[in-house]
């Protein structure tokens, strides 16, 4: 198996992303390769202690920025480190693409560069989110704005495929946010996904609200890539804060630190709890090969984790079952009419 590596994405590339493919290539006996400009690759392994020939390194003219519009990557940023990685994808020298780069550039390069599944109407971003008691998928959570229902429909069976295969859950549960859990509730897009869903070959649970979310009502949570953005902005949010407060109390006093070094197995515990690095990289579903975007600050070991959810998604041959899943939505839509 050989994982593309755009060795040039994200806050701490290069250093952390190739330590990281170095690590998971060990790890995991995996061929990595690694795009972007080749002389700082080979000195940054020199200055890191890392065997350089271990990896393929395909050299790139470029790096799109993470503020640069998403767009750019078929324009002014085609000889980029992730352009390339995209183009080495779709011409099958590799089995996936992992990156921490620009997330805008990701949807829109997975989606006109390695184009679509047969049958989704748009890919989602999909990102792995601590709970109070495991984890749930959010989709869609920010590449597409806008959906009408039959796009909310496929990304929870996507999710519920990806759920049971690659997390190994027995029989996901899939809900749709909305503002209340009574099936009339939300918008007329909200209403016609509650009845498609139903209808689908999943376990769809219903509406779920907010307030519900982190207490994993829910395996998949199904949205709008606007809604998706802001819950997972407002929970990354609302978590930081909550760990600073219990940092600040706990540092208030004497009295506090001793209950402090009382608490700190708990309190470690609890932060392992929602530590992203374990869920490193969000599959970009309903694309033709396996695109990971893993976190835009990643270190290592968070790239290591992307690259492991990777192979575990090529493995289990996802993209299959996701397309199968689909035929047999279809031939279900076709009896009905």
């Amino acid at each position: 198996m050989r994982i593309i590596v755009d060795a040039f994405g994200g806050d701490n590339a290069p250093s952390e992303i190739i330590k990281g493919s170095a690590a998971a290539s060990k790890e995991f006996n995996v061929d990595i390769t690694l795009v972007g400009n080749e002389d700082i690759i080979r000195k940054v392994c020199k200055d890191e202690g890392i065997d350089s020939d271990q990896f393929t390194i395909v050299h790139a003219d470029s790096v799109i920025d993470m503020n640069e519009a998403g767009t750019e990557i078929m324009k002014s940023r085609a000889d980029s480190s992730m352009a390339i990685g995209f183009k080495l994808l779709a011409k099958g020298e590799g089995d996936g693409f992992v990156t921490a780069g620009n997330s805008g550039a990701v949807c829109v390069g997975a989606t006109l560069m390695i184009k679509r599944i047969k049958g989704i109407t748009r890919p989602g971003f999909a990102p792995i989110i601590p709970g109070m008691n495991g984890n749930f998928m959010l989709l869609d959570s920010g590449a597409n704005v806008q959906c009408r229902p039959e796009m909310l429909r496929q990304f929870g069976l996507m999710g519920f495929v990806y759920m049971k295969n690659v997390m190994g859950f027995e029989n996901p549960r899939v809900g749709l946010a909305n503002v209340g859990v009574e099936e009339h509730k939300g918008t007329e897009i909200h209403q016609e996904a509650y009845k498609l869903l139903s209808e689908s070959p999943i376990n769809f649970i219903g509406n779920v609200e907010g307030r519900d979310i982190p207490d994993n009502v829910c395996d998949v949570l199904v949205c709008d890539g606007f809604t998706g953005n802001l819950i997972l902005k407002t929970y990354e949010g609302v978590a930081m804060s909550l760990l600073k407060k219990i940092k600040g109390i706990f540092y208030k006093n004497l009295k506090n630190k001793l209950a402090a070094l009382v608490l700190k197995k708990d309190v470690t515990q609890m932060k392992a709890q929602f530590n992203y690095k374990d869920h490193g990289g969000a599959p970009i579903l309903g694309v033709k090969k396996p695109v990971f975007k893993a976190h835009g600050n990643a270190d290592a070991a968070t790239f290591k984790s992307a690259i492991r959810l990777a192979i575990q998604y090529i493995d289990r041959d996802v993209i299959g079952e996701i397309s199968s899943a689909l035929a047999s939505l279809k031939t279900k839509d076709n009896e009905n009419d």
